[in-house]
């Protein structure tokens, strides 16, 4: 009987207790453990539906928006020239497509995840970390995004009412540089991308296809337009002054290309992280490769030049330079409202809006679902995940963000130096400490019988690699972000390669580690006489069931989880009975002493 409340009635800490159980158990997914549902098992040949062509758009579409836009443009205002600032787009996009292709063919291969992949480098319960931070970074990426987004669908609104924002009344702060109208807008966007968020990754190909198309015709036309009306003018000081730099130091010519080229990688940091989340639906590891080879510089870099020559095109007329493309819309249509201009910006605005809505659903929504389904694979699924993560987005408040060029770079080389030597650590695992031999099995056994469980389910020595690859970096980090902060010039010139120092010492410390303190059961796993691509092919095959199918291999895994939970229950009643019946005998021993 439920203990009675001092007013009647069931006790009501019980009664609440009551109904969030049977919350939980209404929300609960079929067909899960504790580390495997549907979302987070290998994929299977029926959703491998991404194709070469796949590939390509995707990287159009996360490459072709004003992210990329803005990448070329900054570096300018820092002291490089315009062809300085090319050269650190192109070393720096190359850096990072061969960053992106080491840490793909995992996913490609296996057909397994970001978040499953770290529980072999971290541990089974060591996996979290990374994990939470990626989500923690798919949430503020979506909301940035999601502002942009709405900055976008601002323009449509611009090019219907040049003084929109005069004629509705303005209920925002003063001096918070926000109106109504701008935050109406955002709230639209965000509404608008719900949908979406409701397609499966497998069948994305037509919204892949439609959203790079409408991005890359949208970059073109915003090209030629610019050239073509820049009048005799010409170019701006953005391309034509020379800023001279000092001649040694952190300030230098050299140091401001070497955090340029870094700042440049750090921009697709996160993407670069969890590339496994998106390879796993290759048909073949070949249209992985070959797309993300041809696609990802070929826009990244064709992007970043874009930026660089249509603000300096349009530089004169507009009075200044506009970094960020949906304010250098904006401007254009507020100083000529003429038919013309305006029909102009309308087209514009709804196809950032479209392109954008690719880039955030694809590159952010996703992401998240996929870490979250990973964290709580009981309840949530890659469409939960997604929309929890557009859900707690505008917590970040997206409006606040500062729209500078010395922010952006700033916040594009912080994410590096957190990011970086998780994904040297995610390289160096897989390559060298593992030789590409995976148990995928064991990646789904949250017990001491995994490989992969290492010490209580957490490998001590990913935190340590880690830590020495961000904590020399992190005072460089503090002064970019806050200048007040005093540091030696050393100290800045270390935080300028954060994402090399990061990627590479961590990658390095990490292999040692495994050297001098070996994991038994991994290295006799990993010296079986199967080699790489047989393995890969055998588990490719054997996870090659059905959604309806896998239900029986992840029952499989939950029986064995109740055996072994059951094993240590009876190990430790044993162990306490033996414990006392020692005790005992000593008491017996002291006594007959006495």
């Amino acid at each position: 009987m439920s203990p009675a409340h001092p007013l009647g009635g069931p006790c009501r800490p019980r009664r609440f207790t009551e109904r969030l159980s049977a919350l939980m158990s209404a929300a609960e997914l079929s067909s899960v453990s504790k580390w495997i549902n549907d979302d987070v098992r290998p994929v299977e040949k029926e959703r491998r539906t991404w194709t070469l062509r796949s590939y390509h758009d995707f990287w159009l579409v996360i490459n072709c928006n004003t992210t990329t836009f803005i990448t070329g443009s900054a570096l300018i205002p820092l002291g490089l020239s315009w062809w300085q600032a090319v050269i650190c787009i192109v070393v720096g996009n190359l850096i990072a497509l061969a960053a992106v292709l080491a840490n793909s063919i995992a996913g490609s291969r296996y057909h397994i995840g970001f978040p499953v992949i770290s529980r072999s480098i971290w541990g089974m319960w060591g996996s979290q970390f990374t994990i939470w931070n990626r989500i923690f970074l798919s949430i503020v990426w979506y909301a940035s995004q999601s502002w942009t987004g709405g900055q976008c669908f601002h323009l449509i609104v611009l090019a219907l009412d040049p003084k929109v924002d005069q004629h509705v009344h303005n209920t925002m702060p003063t001096g918070s540089h926000l109106t109504t109208a701008r935050f109406m807008s955002y709230v639209i966007f965000f509404v608008i991308s719900l949908p979406f968020i409701w397609i499966r990754p497998h069948r994305l190909q037509w919204f892949l296809n439609s959203t790079s198309l409408v991005a890359l015709v949208f970059y073109i036309t915003l090209l030629i337009w610019a050239l073509s009306t820049m009048g005799p003018s010409g170019f701006g000081s953005t391309i034509t002054e020379d800023k001279p730099n000092p001649p040694s130091g952190p300030n230098s010519t050299a140091w401001v290309m070497v955090s340029g080229i870094v700042a440049t990688v750090g921009s697709i940091a996160a993407g670069i992280l969890n590339q496994n989340d998106y390879t796993r639906l290759a048909r073949s590891s070949r249209d992985a490769k070959w797309g993300q080879v041809i696609a990802y510089p070929i826009y990244s870099i064709g992007t970043s030049i874009v930026g660089i020559l249509v603000v300096a095109a349009t530089q004169d007329r507009l009075g200044k330079e506009h970094w960020y493309l949906p304010g250098l819309l904006a401007r254009l249509v507020r100083k000529d409202p003429t038919p013309a201009a305006r029909a102009g910006v309308f087209f514009s605005g709804l196809a950032l809006t479209f392109s954008q809505l690719g880039s955030n659903v694809l590159g952010n929504a996703l992401a998240g679902g996929i870490d979250l389904a990973a964290v709580f694979p009981r309840y949530l699924n890659i469409r939960r995940g997604a929309y929890i993560t557009a859900i707690l987005s505008p917590i970040v408040n997206p409006w606040r963000m500062v729209d500078t060029a010395t922010v952006f770079i700033s916040v594009m080389s912080g994410y590096g130096v957190f990011l970086a030597p998780m994904t040297g650590m995610m390289v160096a695992s897989y390559y060298v400490v593992h030789r590409q031999k995976l148990d995928v099995d064991d990646l789904f056994r949250g017990n001491s019988s995994s490989k992969y469980w290492y010490s209580r389910g957490i490998n001590w020595r990913a935190p340590i690699s880690w830590a020495i690859g961000v904590g020399p970096c992190v005072p460089g980090f503090v002064t970019s972000v806050n200048s007040s902060v005093n540091v030696p010039d050393s100290i800045r010139e270390l935080y300028m390669t954060n994402y090399l120092y990061g990627f590479f010492s961590s990658a390095l410390v990490f292999v040692a580690l495994h050297a001098i303190f070996p994991v038994r059961v991994v290295d006799e796993f990993v010296k079986n006489e199967m080699s790489a691509a047989e393995l890969q092919q055998y588990y490719s095959d054997r996870w090659d069931v059905s959604l309806a199918e896998s239900e029986r291999i992840v029952a499989n895994f939950i029986q064995e989880e109740d055996k072994n939970e059951e094993r240590r229950t009876v190990g430790r009643e044993t162990e306490t009975g033996s414990e006392a019946e020692t005790k005992e005998m000593r008491r017996r021993v002291a006594y007959a002493e006495v």
